[in-house]
């Protein structure tokens, strides 16, 4: 009976002591925001209410009704299933994005921790990355590579590999000073073995949450290249290009305009919310 009793007490001292209140607030209205999105988003690799491509020209510019919940678009397609497909298409971008560029910065910035003068001249080249606008070298890259997924996730994906590298270089160094990767040292495990086995592990959590807040800067830099026609090609649905689309119709018919803004706004918002729970979560100086 006392365990029983005492098993809430237990659940609510964790939630406690891995998160503040505001952290917990902040970690779950970013985790709601993101699935208004990314649910519908998942659906739709099995099902939309309608074809996004099919054309009803008879029904062009229909408001909001039981057939159609978001209205239909110039070319009487349905509002709704271009957004469903357009934000899976975007999301994807974005998440194989800043997949790449962590797979480069990462064990770059875990080389680079080493210390050194040809790995501090790496740091120096991340500092040279970051000195430039991102979302002007990704319109560079997009617009020599042309439009298309891949060229879209090269673009924002580089221009992710300096955050990543200076991230894992700070939080590397702090813990290659450790007494236990000293021990491990002493027991004969090599540098590779070290960085891989107990410096890696140790700093996922301040990567987890760089990868949050650089998913939402992923996901303006996608809708601002589909927004130039830099990113996803027609007629390929995405939140950034139906901007772009549809802005001529933003006072006749607000919502074609409105619909793919706010899908985008509580994508970015949801994961910025989320990134600060994470950290209230990961970093124990935010639990003090």
């Amino acid at each position: 009976m006392r365990a029983a009793a005492a098993s809430p007490f237990r659940i609510k001292s964790f939630l406690l002591l891995f998160f503040k209140k505001e952290g917990l607030a902040s970690f779950l209205l970013g985790g709601a925001l993101i699935c208004i999105v990314v649910m519908p988003a998942a659906l739709s690799l099995a099902w939309t209410p309608w074809p996004p491509d099919r054309l009803d020209i008879a029904h062009r510019l229909a408001p909001p009704s039981a057939a159609h919940l978001l209205g239909t678009d110039p070319f009487g397609r349905d509002l709704l299933s271009i957004l469903m497909v357009g934000a899976r298409n975007s999301i994807f971008v974005c998440s194989a994005a800043i997949a790449f560029g962590a797979a480069i910065g990462v064990p770059i910035g875990l080389v680079a921790a080493g210390g050194g003068v040809w790995r501090a001249a790496l740091m120096r080249l991340a500092d040279l990355g970051l000195a430039f606008p991102p979302l002007l070298i990704a319109a560079m890259i997009a617009a020599a590579a042309g439009a298309g997924m891949g060229p879209s996730i090269v673009a924002i994906g580089l221009f992710n590999v300096a955050p990543f590298m200076r991230i894992t270089r700070g939080a590397a160094v702090a813990v290659l000073g450790r007494d236990y990767v000293a021990a491990a040292r002493v027991a004969g495990r090599g540098p590779g073995a070290v960085l891989a086995l107990h410096v890696l592990p140790n700093i996922s959590a301040a990567l987890l949450v760089q990868a949050s807040v650089a998913l939402a800067v992923a996901v303006l830099a996608e809708a601002g290249l589909s927004y130039l026609g830099l990113g996803t090609p027609a007629p390929a649905p995405s939140l950034g290009r139906a901007l772009a689309d549809y802005q001529t119709h933003v006072f006749d018919d607000p919502v074609l305009v409105i619909a793919p803004g706010v899908a985008i706004g509580l994508l970015v918002l949801g994961l910025n919310q989320l990134g600060d729970g994470l950290r209230d979560a990961l970093d124990p100086r935010a639990r003090e």
